[in-house]
């Protein structure tokens, strides 16, 4: 056995101890943001503790040890003078500022929902199994949609979309939209609002997602001009589609081929097909190295290599796929023509058509 170390060993442990103290903040971070303690601090201003627990209508002890529970980690300021606890600015970007392209939110309920899964994800361990979508935990795919909402919100309309080619100009003439694996339906209720001319049709081989995507339709007001369906990615309605949309879920696919080749028999002609997944490198090696790679293979591992194993084929391409794979499953499914339009810290866009 190798000599230990101490020193790498302290540092190890130093690692340690900032990585648990993370974990340890979720379920104090989810209070926060459920009761509103975040917002009161960024919307009606700093505060001491019994301050912030009149404003939020809540028990004094309790509120006080969460805004030092926040204070250490480092999520809310505080002047120990005067008491007073605060957001910064960025801090407010991230806990308070809902539309912002950072809002975190929706990745804490997904960091208690991966939790929540564990001891099912664990026996598929032993017996090769999967987990179904909606399966896994209480709501999941709510957690979901509200993880992605704040991405799609600032990026979908502003830069992925213009990097198809003529895409925005026949949007803004008025075409039709399929948007496949639309979950809660925030996707396509983001396009929707931003070309009123086009058509909009999201579907979901999730009922209850689909449900909350009327339900979100219907208090924006859209639920005339986007339609939301049950159906599997392999089993569009039988008609033509000028763009196909499909936002971080061709990985969770069991039969991401079958349904790329579904989708290309669905394209009108001169139609687009836009993939956006989870950035990665084709090297394993560079995706480990690298934070956003960590929080992916972590959730790949939880929640989207269980659900394609539970799925009839279960490729189980994982959120760490890399584009060299997608491209091979679009390509033997008969797309002759498969580009990167544009990347991001978290995303990559790929642009396909026959």
């Amino acid at each position: 056995m190798p000599e230990l170390d101490m020193e790498r060993l302290h540092t190890f442990v130093g690692k340690m101890l900032g990585d648990l103290g993370g974990a340890f903040s979720v379920p104090t971070t989810r209070i926060g943001y459920r009761l509103g303690l975040f917002d009161s601090l960024g919307q009606a201003g700093p505060a001491t503790a019994e301050t912030l627990a009149e404003r939020c209508k809540l028990d004094r002890r309790y509120v006080r040890e969460w805004a030092l529970a926040q204070a250490a980690n480092g999520y809310v300021s505080f002047d120990s003078a005067t008491g007073v606890f605060s957001l910064s600015p960025e801090q407010a970007m991230v806990f308070a500022n809902r539309d912002s392209p950072v809002y975190l939110a929706g990745a804490f309920e997904v960091a208690a929902a991966m939790t929540e899964a564990q001891a099912k994800v664990e026996t598929a361990f032993g017996n090769g199994g999967g987990v179904a979508w909606g399966e896994s935990a209480g709501c999941l795919f709510c957690a979901v949609g509200s993880f992605f909402r704040p991405s799609y919100l600032n990026n979908i309309v502003q830069s992925w979309l213009p990097a198809l080619d003529g895409v925005v100009a026949r949007l803004e003439e008025g075409i039709d939209v399929a948007d496949v694996g639309c979950g809660v339906g925030f996707s396509t209720l983001v396009m929707a609002k931003a070309f009123p001319r086009s058509r909009f049709f999201g579907f979901d081989f999730h009922a209850p997602s689909v449900e909350r995507a009327r339900a979100h339709a219907a208090e924006h007001g859209l639920e005339d001009r986007v339609q939301f369906e049950t159906a599997v990615a392999k089993a569009l309605p039988d008609r033509r589609f000028d763009l196909v949309t499909m936002f971080d879920c061709l990985h969770d696919m069991g039969d991401p081929e079958g349904a790329a080749v579904h989708i290309r028999a669905r394209l009108a002609p001169g139609g687009r097909w836009m993939i956006v997944e989870p950035i990665a490198s084709d090297d394993a090696a560079e995706n480990v190295g690298n934070p956003v790679g960590r929080l992916y293979y972590n959730a790949s591992t939880m929640v989207c290599v269980p659900t394609s194993l539970a799925q009839e084929v279960g490729l189980a391409l994982g959120a760490q796929a890399g584009e060299s794979k997608i491209r091979d499953v679009l390509t033997r499914a008969g797309f002759g023509h498969v580009r990167r339009a544009t990347q991001g810290p978290f995303n990559m866009v790929l642009e396909a058509c026959a």
